[in-house]
């Protein structure tokens, strides 16, 4: 039989989450307080994650939302910065989609992007024309965990749900792709993946035990 459609989150499982550092340098840039610089860029995410706005749209609101004002030099300053601290990826996992394509298994990407930096993917990350589909937030209109997303992928990947193995590091995502028929993997560690994607392949589709909870990530 086929192996199954394996559908991946991009940040946490496939690239690293945001920097320490590149966190840093995102508030030294806005110069704003911390605590009010993260609640006005988490608080105004969602709608630059699917595409409703672009990058300078976006730190305007930011901008509105602390009470301050940023210039043009310093928007084009602070997407660069943001873009970079998304930028790291994780090496064993890069391998392991690989490993899967070469293996002739479909596999999908499902991320919560925005624009700028699904552009700075696209053209840094050669490994991504290994994904029959990727689903860009930004581009298909529709952010985890909202169900429109997984029937995206559902529909664009041709797969019936039960056939597509859905991998995030944020329990509210697999979540959400099990409630539309999907099978979840809550991801902790490589070879945690690999040992669900062995049992899988074997025949064993029951409920995935979760393993410990990661810090969240956007996608």
């Amino acid at each position: 039989m086929t192996p199954g459609t394996v559908l991946f989150d991009l940040f946490g499982v496939l690239a690293c989450p945001q920097s320490t550092d590149g966190r840093q340098r995102l508030v030294r840039t806005a110069g704003v307080p911390a605590p009010d610089f993260w609640d006005a860029y988490w608080a105004v995410r969602p709608p630059y994650d699917r595409g409703e706005t672009d990058g300078p749209g976006y730190w305007r609101q930011v901008a509105d939302r602390v009470g301050t004002r940023f210039d043009d030099r310093r928007i084009a300053a602070l997407i660069a910065t943001d873009i970079a601290s998304w930028s790291a990826v994780d090496g064993t996992m890069v391998a392991l989609v690989e490993e899967l394509a070469a293996r002739g298994r479909r596999i999908g990407l499902l991320s919560n992007i925005p624009e700028e930096l699904a552009r700075h993917y696209a053209s840094h990350h050669a490994w991504l024309r290994h994904f029959d589909v990727c689903a860009f937030s930004c581009r298909i209109g529709h952010a985890k965990p909202d169900p429109a997303a997984y029937h995206w992928c559902q529909r664009a990947l041709s797969d019936p749900p039960h056939r597509i193995l859905f991998v995030d590091d944020r329990q509210e995502n697999v979540r959400a792709a099990e409630a539309t028929g999907m099978r979840g993997h809550l991801f902790t560690t490589p070879a945690r993946l690999r040992d669900r994607l062995d049992r899988w392949d074997a025949g064993e589709g029951g409920p995935d035990p979760l393993g410990r909870r990661r810090p969240p990530t956007p996608g």
